[in-house]
């Protein structure tokens, strides 16, 4: 068993926003009138005043709940010099499958490692279909104590259900973090997320865009990724780590490979990615080595003459026919198989093959589950979901479909304070310095600030997993994979 076991979790340390005046849903005004009595930093519970010298204001008015507070200040004011109103800058953020409360709760978990008290929509977007038009089913009396602890339910997931000789790993959360490569976002970001993963005894993957040395201090937590373009693969580096992936498709743009533009090749990634600087990069599609499960068995067992022990992922986009592929993968070899969906990718990603080309996540898992159980396979590979995961209930509702955990990418993104810009592509486009190779922008980050944020938001994720498990009467997460009885559509609602 993987050493994963014997992790202790990390603490929750409030991390906020690095920026002068982070983003939120209220805006408190202080006007002349101000006595500085200091009322209301006496009642806010928020921190959200602040004096200083005799004299008072507001420092964070993001913290601020609004109409949700039980004892607002600007009632108490006894002068009347503070007024409340909606922030317009929060209304304009983000879209509609990460509207902007769902922005704001993310932010708060990464500060603060909670999921928010009131006043914030934690678990759904606005997209209108997909996870926000299901529900989780809540059998009461079914439901166990609350008090239990958190330590006697098992959110864990075993990644070699095979019996071979690779590796015997178990991640101690449901949950490991998707290939984002060294081009695509700064190698800053990288380290947040990967440093992140290896302290909660999980995995991260690189992306397409090879092994960046920075890594290779993680490297029992990395899983390289060998992708069409083999942009960085070498024999060495699939060598240092437990997990390989073979990355077929990707979900948010199935048939049209990868795409790296020419300003976002410095010389750094050049150089990772045996390139020229300035130049775009393409990954075609498919592998034009890989026709048959036979071929891809030619695969699986190329990189087992290198790492004998190694698991083997194969990340595919959800096509009709995702569950022939998914048992094709199980007899070439695979250990894991991981559907991704249409909703993922960055703001890079062509919304015309988003929204025309892959099937949705939440209808292809299931399809692959039955047809594993069909097959007779089910308990020997594990199913990973991608694409859309933005919640601890998305993770709930998709392994209630099938998924035996789940693979994330833009909530991290989103935990370092992406605002949902979609100008990932661009070489200067990212303005919080996360989907970028630009250094001045990179240096807006600092590693250690986003490692916290990411463990706090995942930490919050746990929390309230187990919180969902207890109340379904679970004690271990393997309790809710396939529990479709779990969940209800929105329109089949009987009305």
């Amino acid at each position: 068993m993987s050493n994963n076991e014997n992790i202790q979790l990390p603490e929750v340390l409030r991390t906020p926003s690095r920026f002068r005046n982070p983003i939120g849903k209220y805006r408190l005004m202080r006007n002349g009138d101000c006595i500085s009595c200091g009322k209301c930093v006496e009642i806010c519970p928020y921190d959200v005043h602040i004096i200083r010298r005799g004299q008072v204001f507001v420092k964070n008015n993001y913290r601020c709940i609004g109409l949700n507070c039980k004892d607002p200040c600007y009632k108490s004011c006894p002068v009347q010099a503070l007024s409340l109103k909606k922030n317009p800058d929060f209304e304009v953020l983000g879209d509609y499958r990460w509207p902007p409360e769902l922005l704001a709760a993310t932010w708060y978990m990464a500060e603060n490692g909670n999921v928010p008290p009131v006043g914030l929509e934690y678990k759904t977007g606005l997209s209108g279909g997909g996870f926000d038009k299901l529900r989780l089913v809540i059998n009461k009396d079914k439901s166990l104590p609350e008090d239990l602890p958190d330590d006697e339910i098992d959110v864990g997931v075993d990644l070699n259900r095979r019996g071979d000789n690779s590796h015997k790993i178990r991640i101690r959360v449901p949950f490991y973090g998707g290939g984002m490569s060294y081009g695509s976002v700064s190698i800053t970001t990288m380290l947040s997320r990967i440093k992140a993963a290896a302290e909660l005894g999980t995995f991260c993957c690189t992306g397409e865009g090879g092994y960046p040395d920075e890594l290779k201090p993680y490297d029992d937590h990395v899983i390289t990724q060998v992708a069409t373009g083999l942009f960085g693969v070498k024999e060495e580096t699939i060598q240092r780590v437990k997990i390989v992936e073979f990355k077929y498709a990707q979900g948010a743009k199935p048939g049209l490979g990868g795409h790296l533009l020419g300003d976002k090749v410095t010389p750094g990634v050049a150089r990772m990615r045996e390139a020229v600087v300035g130049y775009p990069l393409f990954s075609p599609f498919p592998f034009h080595s890989v026709y048959s499960v036979e071929d891809h068995k030619k695969h699986v067992d190329w990189i087992k003459a290198m790492n004998p022990r190694a698991l083997i992922s194969v990340k595919v986009a959800t096509p009709n026919d995702v569950d022939m592929v998914a048992v094709g993968s199980y007899y070439a070899g695979a250990h894991i198989i991981h559907l991704d969906g249409s909703y993922g990718g960055t703001g890079a990603a062509p919304d015309i093959a988003k929204k025309n080309i892959a099937i949705p996540i939440e209808y292809a898992v299931p399809k692959v589950h039955r047809f594993l159980q069909d097959e007779g396979v089910r308990d020997k590979i594990t199913v990973i979901a991608s694409g859309g995961i933005r919640t601890p209930h998305d993770v709930a509702k998709i392994i209630a479909l099938g998924a035996d955990g789940v693979c994330t990418g833009t909530a991290d993104l989103v935990a370092l304070e992406c605002i949902r810009c979609h100008n990932c592509e661009r070489g200067r486009g990212c303005a919080r310095g996360i989907a970028t190779t630009d250094p001045e922008l990179m240096d807006l980050m600092e590693h250690e600030w986003g490692r916290q944020r990411v463990i706090n938001m995942f930490l919050a994720w746990r929390k309230e997993i187990i919180r969902i498990l207890k109340r379904f009467g679970m004690k271990s997460i393997k309790e809710l994979v396939g529990r479709t009885d779990c969940l209800v559509h929105l329109d089949y609602m009987k009305r």
